[in-house]
C-alpha cells in the first residue's frame, strides 16, 4: 500500500498583500486562510500532513491554529527556509519514507479534498503530475522595451496550480541536483523535476475556483468561492 505525503508551505510573508499579517494567517470567516488548507487536506486521502512554516511563527500555528481546530494529531511542523524552493525542500525531506509528496501553496485555500484524491491517482501512474487550468487570455511575450516579439498559441499555455505531486524519490534527487548546480531560478517544484530529472510532468485539469491568494483583491474572490 502506497504512503502519500502532503507539504503545505506557509512560511511565505506575501508582501504583495500589503498586509502585517502573513496572509495565510489572515481571517476568513473568523479562521485564518490556512485552516481551510489543511482542512481540506485532513478529508483527503493523504496519510501524512507536513506544514512547513517560518521559524518566528511555529509556536503561533502550534497554539492557534493546530491546537484550536484540533489539528495537532494530523499535522507535523516543519520550519521553512529563505525562499520557497529552500522551504519546499525542507518539507520533502520531513516526508522521506513516503512514496509520494503533494506539494501545496497554504494561501491556496480553495482546493477541494475530490481534487487532492485525483491528483493522488494521477501522480501513481505518471509519477509526476501537476494540476493546472488553460488559460483564457491571449498571452503577449515582450522584450526589454516592452515590445510584442511573439504570441504563442493559446491552445498551449496552461496556468499551473497546486498540489503538484511527484514520487518521493524524484523530487528529492531533482532538488539534490538543483542545489548542486546553484540554481536560484526555480519558482515551482514541476520546473524542478523538469530541468533536473527525465521524468516527464503531466498536466492534470483543476479547477478556476483554485485560486492562491496574492493580492487584497483576491479576498473578494476568496469568499465567492469558499462560501460555495
Amino acid at each position: 500500500m502506497c504512503n502519500v505525503a502532503a507539504v503545505i508551505l506557509s512560511a511565505g510573508k506575501g508582501k504583495r498583500m500589503k498586509s502585517d499579517i502573513s496572509k495565510q494567517y489572515m481571517l476568513f470567516d473568523n479562521k485564518p486562510i490556512i485552516y481551510y488548507t489543511i482542512k481540506a487536506f485532513i478529508e483527503s486521502r493523504v496519510d501524512r500532513i507536513i506544514l512547513v512554516t517560518g521559524k518566528e511563527d511555529i509556536e503561533y500555528v502550534r497554539r492557534d491554529i493546530l491546537n484550536k481546530y484540533g489539528f495537532d494529531d494530523s499535522v507535523s511542523l516543519v520550519e521553512g527556509g529563505r525562499e520557497r524552493f529552500d522551504s519546499a525542500f525542507n518539507g520533502v525531506k520531513a516526508a522521506e519514507g513516503s512514496d509520494y509528496v503533494l506539494i501545496h501553496d497554504g494561501a491556496r485555500p480553495c482546493i477541494m479534498p475530490e481534487d487532492i484524491n485525483d491528483i493522488i491517482e494521477h501522480v501513481k501512474e505518471n509519477g509526476a503530475s501537476v494540476m493546472g487550468v488553460p488559460v483564457k487570455d491571449t498571452i503577449k511575450i515582450l522584450n526589454s522595451a516592452n515590445e510584442v516579439v511573439d504570441t504563442p498559441d493559446r491552445n498551449t499555455l496552461w496556468q499551473i496550480q497546486t498540489p503538484q505531486a511527484f514520487e518521493w524519490g524524484v523530487i528529492y534527487n531533482a532538488y539534490n541536483k538543483m542545489y548542486e548546480y546553484g540554481d536560484k531560478s526555480i519558482t515551482d517544484d514541476s520546473m524542478v523535476v523538469e530541468k533536473y530529472s527525465e521524468k516527464k510532468v503531466k498536466i492534470i485539469a483543476g479547477k478556476y475556483s483554485n485560486i492562491k491568494v496574492t493580492t487584497p483583491e483576491d479576498m473578494g474572490l476568496l469568499e465567492q468561492f469558499l462560501k460555495k
